[in-house]
């Protein structure tokens, strides 16, 4: 069977085949009613209107238990984006908003109960039906009151930290007296440094002559052994070793049963010098004496450090009151050219730097008259390390100060310095250095607070030759987040800083730089404890 509807759709014919015969039959459609636009029409807006059925029948299947019915929801989610307003959740966040500002602009009132946690205000504010406005007089309350335990608790991490690092840790303090032990009973830790042909070398000018001032015997080790590993020629290297007269028997014993051949060591103690007297050097005995000076750095640290200081600020200034600021081994740096008359060009390394480059092409570099071959430190990555300029040192509200010294001169580091001691006993850096000291303790320490840097600072300003940053990379004692390939590239790296890597709360991952120049095998080592981190 077949059908077949006339295109005009007013006839259908069905045809039939039985037994090879064909029969038709045909039929009249009543004349149609619908027009073709009217077709088109409604087709259209079943078109339109079929999406929004779907979407409908989505949220009654979604709703499910809803207690609105899904018109009414459906009402409530579109309605509103048709007329064009907003959520009311937008217009809620917009309203708290408003009161959380107003609320800030505000003290929260004296005795104000804070809760303990955030589920014990939860449930404050749920049993008392707090409105908006004591919801978020309370809410700033706790958050205060929160910011105010974190700086107190930060603070006394500073100052655990701060006394940490101005201590001496028991290993490095065995260490020390073991080898003084040592000194009076061996012969061989008694033994001439350098031994007495070698003497000549001393004030020969055709070595590389480094001089480091330290008490620290460890830390003198791997200074001295990190610079010979890394030298292209060792047998060229003289080291000039200062101490204090305590340290003396145990730093000369450490040499002397452990020389670092083929360079050259000398140890001496303060005492040694015949120059360095009181009378030559009386701001020393002042820096010692003096009564505020005593008590800004042996008294209480705790009393006068600010709570809103920012957390850096704070390390910082505690730093400065390290009790070595007034140890003469942290000014002799000052009186090289005359410790050292007949040197005409030296390297002064601090004890916590290691060095990982030959240093020789330091003693090519042209000063260009200059005294001092220094990193500067105002410009480089490092936007905490490297952005220090005078202003960063000094109280410029102080009359002197300002009226003498520049905020934006760029400062420079110790640690690693090419003086030119030729150079420098044509100047009166010197007595530069002492008349601002003098200034600064009869000024109550007003003039400056941190460390002795800021005196020399003063003094060698006009003298002062830039070099390359890649020799001294500064920041290791105090920035956890140093970029460990840039440290593998520099010349010299330095712990500046409270972390310390032979204390305990130096950065584990910035230690192995300095440990790996430790020789754990070594008896005294290994009898004081001093283990590998």
């Amino acid at each position: 069977m077949q059908v077949h509807i006339s295109p005009s759709m007013r006839s259908i014919t069905i045809s039939t085949t039985s037994n090879g015969l064909l029969d038709f039959m045909k039929i009249k459609v009543a004349a149609r009613h619908i027009s073709y636009r009217t077709l088109f029409h409604t087709m259209l807006i079943l078109a339109f209107l079929l999406p929004f059925i779907f979407i409908l029948t989505a949220v009654m299947t979604l709703e499910g238990v809803n207690k609105c019915s899904s018109l009414d929801c459906l009402g409530r989610r579109l309605g509103p984006r048709f007329l064009g307003r907003g959520d009311d959740s937008e217009r809620l966040v917009r309203d708290l908003y408003k009161l959380l500002n107003q609320v800030n602009a505000e003290e929260v009132p004296d005795g104000l109960k804070v809760p303990a946690s955030f589920g014990d205000f939860v449930a404050e504010m749920k049993a008392n039906q707090y409105d908006a406005k004591t919801f978020a007089v309370k809410l700033k309350a706790m958050v205060e009151h929160l910011e105010k335990e974190t700086r107190a608790a930060k603070l006394q991490e500073f100052l655990y930290k701060h006394f940490a690092a101005s201590g001496i840790p028991k290993g490095i303090y065995c260490l020390s007296l073991r080898l003084t032990d040592e000194y009076s009973s061996n012969a061989n830790a008694r033994r001439q440094l350098p031994p007495p042909e070698m003497l000549p070398t001393l004030t020969d000018n055709s070595f590389h002559h480094f001089i480091l001032a330290t008490d620290n015997i460890l830390a003198a080790s791997v200074v001295v052994s990190s610079t010979v590993m890394a030298a292209l020629e060792p047998g060229k290297i003289v080291f000039h070793l200062i101490t204090d007269k305590k340290t003396y028997a145990g730093m000369h014993s450490w040499f002397a049963l452990n020389p670092p051949n083929p360079a050259i060591v000398e140890v001496k103690g303060v005492h040694q010098f015949d120059w360095l007297t009181r009378e030559n050097v009386p701001v020393l005995e002042a820096v010692e004496s003096h009564v505020n000076i005593r008590r800004y750095y042996h008294g209480d640290h705790i009393k006068g450090t600010d709570l809103n200081d920012a957390p850096r600020l704070v390390a910082s200034k505690l730093q400065a009151r390290s009790p070595k600021y007034i140890s003469i081994l942290n000014h002799l740096r000052i009186y090289l050219p005359e410790l050292f008359p007949k040197l005409d060009k030296v390297v002064f390394l601090d004890d916590d730097v290691v060095i990982q480059r030959d240093l020789s092409p330091l003693w090519d570099i042209d000063l260009n008259g200059k005294v001092n071959g220094a990193v500067e430190t105002c410009r480089g990555d490092d936007q905490w390390v490297m952005s220090k300029r005078f202003r960063n040192y000094f109280n410029f509200s102080h009359p002197l100060v300002a009226k003498h010294l520049d905020p934006e001169e760029c400062a420079w580091a110790y640690g690693m310095n090419i003086f030119d001691l030729n150079a420098w006993r044509k100047t009166n850096i010197r007595d530069t250095y002492d008349n601002w000291l003098k200034e600064n303790l009869s000024s109550n320490l007003t003039l400056w607070r941190l460390g002795t840097l800021p005196p020399a600072l003063i003094a060698f300003s006009g003298h002062v030759h830039p070099i390359d940053s890649s020799w001294h990379m500064l920041g290791l004692g105090y920035q956890p987040e140093t970029n460990l390939e840039n440290i593998k590239r520099a010349a010299v790296i330095h712990y500046n800083g409270q972390g310390k890597p032979w204390l305990e709360i130096g950065f584990k991952e910035l230690r192995p730089f300095w440990t790996k120049h430790v020789n754990y095998s070594n008896d005294f080592i290994r009898n004081c404890h001093i283990m590998e981190p």
